[in-house]
C-alpha cells in the first residue's frame, strides 16, 4: 500500500535545479608573510585571553591563512613569546 504523503513528480523539488548562492570569500588585508611567530601583536588578535586559538567562524580568515596562523601561534607558544 502506498504512503498518502507523496507528492507527484511535478510539484517535487529537483536538487539539480536549486542552484545556491556562493559564499563569498573574505578580504585580507595582509599577506601570508606578515603571519609569522615573530610578530606576537598581530597573532595576539586571534588569541582570547586565555590563549586560545579563535576560530575560522570568528576570524573570517581563509583555510590557508587559518592554518598557517594555528602554525605561528603554536610555535610563538613553543618559543614562549605567547601565553
Amino acid at each position: 500500500m502506498p504512503r498518502k504523503n507523496t507528492l507527484d513528480k511535478s510539484k517535487r523539488k529537483s536538487a539539480r535545479n536549486d542552484y545556491h548562492t556562493p559564499r563569498t570569500r573574505p578580504r585580507v588585508n595582509y599577506s601570508l608573510d606578515q603571519i609569522d611567530y615573530k610578530n606576537v601583536d598581530f597573532l595576539k588578535q586571534f588569541v582570547t585571553e586565555q590563549g586560545r586559538i579563535l576560530p575560522r567562524k570568528y576570524t573570517g580568515l581563509p583555510a590557508i591563512y587559518q592554518r598557517r596562523l594555528t602554525r605561528e601561534v603554536k610555535r610563538a607558544r613553543h618559543a614562549l613569546l605567547l601565553k
